[in-house]
């Protein structure tokens, strides 16, 4: 696909259609969790380590990108700069729709015995781009949203916008679903996920479709202090009295 040089309507979308939908696997792939192969050396921390899971597809896979520079791995290495004990468990799956995810949800949050601290969700650009039902995807995305709660685990959406291609009438189903979902839930809400790589096209990998490692830095840095703001509130450290 060929980046369309008119930004006032397509460039935005275009983003969102091209980094979510390409180097996917075959629909029928595995749906456990995929352990990231991530081993970016992390700074030593103190504290109460604050787990993370990031539950999505390619954007989360870090399709193309060598261990240690996907969005999930980047991410913790910020989050530890920050002075925030964080260990994300990669959970994206190339490909991956709402039902997958859905599918997986359990097994991915049983696989601790300890809650996360977080959920990161990035799903539903698959649904787009097989053109499945808006009402399907808010539908997964409700009923995560709905057993996450049920766990008292607290969420963050990286929502998501349809393409041009999809028709007018697609877009005004699928693109409310993401703050209307976060609003219901009480869920933190990146409103564009792949905002902050509006026209970088040299931030995007050769097969135009899945950002470089420095673009995933860049969505990093756009959204490492959102994410820990959505993080729950660390109890303070007694103070030893002198």
């Amino acid at each position: 696909m060929k980046w369309n040089r008119t930004r006032s309507v397509t460039t935005p979308v275009l983003l969102a259609l091209v980094l979510t939908g390409c180097g996917a696997e075959p629909a029928d792939a595995p749906p456990g969790v995929r352990a990231s192969a991530d081993t970016a050396p992390l700074p030593p921390m103190m504290g109460a380590q604050q787990r993370i899971v990031a539950l999505g597809d390619s954007l989360f896979a870090g399709y193309g990108l060598e261990p240690g520079q996907s969005y999930p791995a980047r991410l913790e290495t910020a989050l530890r700069a920050r002075g925030i004990n964080a260990r994300i468990m990669n959970a994206g799956v190339s490909g991956d729709t709402t039902a997958g995810g859905l599918q997986r949800l359990d097994f991915t949050l049983n696989s601790d015995p300890n809650p996360p601290a977080l959920v990161l969700i990035s799903l539903g650009g698959n649904d787009m781009l097989r053109g499945l039902p808006p009402k399907q995807t808010r539908s997964n995305l409700d009923a995560i949203l709905t057993r996450l709660k049920q766990r008292k685990v607290p969420v963050m959406l990286m929502g998501m916008i349809a393409a041009p291609n999809m028709g007018a009438d697609y877009a005004a189903q699928f693109n409310p679903i993401y703050p209307a979902l976060a609003k219901k839930h009480g869920a933190a809400l990146v409103p564009f996920f792949l905002q902050t790589l509006l026209d970088k096209p040299d931030l995007v990998q050769p097969d135009h479709v899945h950002p470089t490692a420095p673009g995933v830095d860049l969505l990093v840095a756009d959204t490492a202090d959102a994410v820990a703001k959505a993080l729950p509130a660390r109890p303070a450290v007694p103070q030893t009295r002198r």
